[in-house]
């Protein structure tokens, strides 16, 4: 689906403002998965969580090492959505960069 929305030139919101703030009234009304509400923004699903931690709109976890089971599945769904697309990475392109 395409939509188009004319703002007004003086708005000091970019298009990728516009974005992720559709996206996160969606996600809070849970018209939105958090898979589709990182779509929507186009960012990766950690940078929208951080979003709405740094908002008090989702609790972050007591221990830093458990991701969210929300957050685990939203990154499988995207992920499975880039192998339908046929966005595939060479396993040997998974750890470049790691090091860094």
């Amino acid at each position: 689906m395409q939509i188009t929305i004319d703002l007004p030139d003086n708005l000091p919101l970019t298009e990728a403002d516009v974005r992720i703030e559709l996206a996160i009234v969606l996600y809070q009304q849970h018209s939105l998965r958090l898979d589709k509400a990182t779509q929507l923004a186009k960012i990766s699903a950690d940078d929208f969580y951080q979003i709405l931690i740094d908002r008090h709109i989702v609790t972050p976890p007591a221990d830093p090492d458990d991701e969210p089971a929300e957050l685990i599945l939203a990154s499988l769904r995207n992920s499975m959505q880039q192998i339908k697309e046929g966005k595939l990475h060479p396993i040997s392109e998974l750890w470049d960069g790691i090091d860094d």
